[in-house]
């Protein structure tokens, strides 16, 4: 009964079969679920306070809400972005190439690749065309072995600063980390991207820390003036 279940769930959430992917939609699910449950709890302890900083500051309150969803937003958009394969950037070559045999007669054009995180320029003049093994190995110092930079994994070329990553199995361009809570690498694609959600994630926290240290201090005093008075 449960396999069945289980099967007809894989068919509908093909993603969920994937273990990997399982993991990083779990973990995706936790981090909102506990942006949510702090915000939650926020509303419910001191509604008051809230309600009387809706009213009298309410460009405070809307500028929090809004720093929220912005930094849910942000997630999401970065944990979806590629990072920048090593394949893709190859798949971009051959596909210049594969236009200049096409269309020979066209009038001369450039098709830039970003490798190493300066766009390279492909020129598609005549017959003349730049590959993949060129534009990489002119990289590296001359006399460099190619079998040096080849990833064992994927069996690629690897340009300065590429990795393979073993959690995605592939190779990324400007390889930085592979964060867990993203789901994804942090490469030359997504790295200003990775950069603007931790300031957001950041402020947001230490936003959301004050409110919390702001109402504890209230109570707090509250608490320890009514408890002396019953002392006294």
């Amino acid at each position: 009964m449960m396999a069945e279940f289980r099967d007809r769930c894989y068919a509908c959430f093909p993603c969920l079969s994937d273990p990997g992917r399982r993991s990083a939609i779990c973990l995706k699910v936790a981090l909102v679920s506990i942006h949510a449950v702090y915000l939650a709890v926020l509303f419910l302890v001191d509604p008051h306070r809230l309600l009387h900083t809706a009213t009298n500051h309410p460009w405070s309150f809307a500028l929090y809400l809004l720093l929220f969803v912005a930094t849910l937003i942000q997630y999401f958009i970065t944990s979806n972005t590629s990072p920048g394969y090593v394949l893709d950037a190859m798949r971009a070559i051959s596909d210049g190439d594969s236009l200049l045999r096409s269309d020979s007669k066209q009038p001369a054009t450039t098709k830039y690749v970003s490798v190493d995180g300066n766009p390279l320029g492909t020129t598609l003049l005549g017959d003349h065309t730049t590959s993949w093994t060129k534009l990489v190995m002119d990289m590296y110092p001359p006399g460099s072995s190619m079998r040096q930079w080849t990833c064992t994994s994927c069996n690629v070329l690897q340009p300065p600063r590429a990795k393979h990553c073993h959690d995605c199995d592939k190779c990324v361009l400007q390889f930085d980390h592979h964060c867990v809570w993203l789901g994804t690498c942090i490469g030359q694609a997504n790295h200003c991207r990775f950069w603007w959600y931790i300031c957001a994630e950041t402020t947001l926290c230490l936003w959301t820390a004050i409110l919390y240290i702001v109402y504890l201090k209230a109570n707090f005093s509250r608490s320890w003036y009514f408890l002396s008075q019953l002392i006294q």
